[in-house]
């Protein structure tokens, strides 16, 4: 299998590296060619619109996250762990600015300039995370390894808006290490005594 990438997929990650510099209305397709070494019209061949590119580079990112938390539960049964370990995918991505901000996240601080069609597809990214933080939570409680003071699914937005609101301060700051203090005590609450 080769790992070159397609055009298309150059000018995905040009338009994602653009966004989380600059957001929705921070690029055009002149600088995608820019960066990418072709013609707009090239890129309008891909995709016709700016719409078009970036709700597929959101359906995109879902899906990764969607094969990634698949793979992660594969590996990990416990929901503290689970928790520990998502916290940590992004403490990483923070730290090696591979990922240094959720896309999604950035996209919705726009969302009410952003398109429909691409305001739906970031809606159905954090949707897809609530449900699956909302099922940690349940398990969690099952099986007492997470300690909940709240109903699962207040305790899932809850984590997953203290993630979030972790990597604007640790972008804010410009310190990688701010997102592992900030998220620490939201992770220490919910680890029963026993464990601790």
């Amino acid at each position: 299998m080769s790992n070159l990438l397609t055009t298309s997929d150059e000018i995905l990650a040009s338009a994602r590296a653009l966004i989380m510099t600059g957001g929705y209305n921070g690029f055009s397709y002149a600088d995608i060619a820019a960066v990418v070494g072709i013609r707009k019209a090239s890129i309008h061949h891909h995709f016709p619109s700016k719409t078009d590119l970036v709700r597929t580079l959101v359906v995109r990112y879902r899906e990764d996250a969607e094969a990634g938390i698949a793979g992660l539960e594969r590996q990990v049964r416990n929901p503290l762990a689970l928790l520990q370990a998502y916290a940590g995918h992004w403490a990483k991505c923070i730290e090696d600015a591979s990922r240094p901000f959720c896309v999604c996240a950035l996209l919705a601080s726009e969302l009410p300039a952003l398109p429909p069609e691409v305001a739906a597809e970031v809606k159905a990214f954090f949707r897809f995370a609530s449900a699956w933080l909302t099922s940690v939570m349940e398990r969690g409680a099952q099986d007492g390894s997470l300690k909940l003071s709240s109903e699962p699914r207040v305790e899932a937005e809850a984590f997953m808006a203290s993630v979030h609101g972790a990597m604007l301060s640790a972008r804010a700051y410009g310190t990688p290490e701010v997102f592992a203090t900030i998220l620490a005590p939201t992770l220490q609450r919910l680890t029963p005594t026993a464990t601790r």
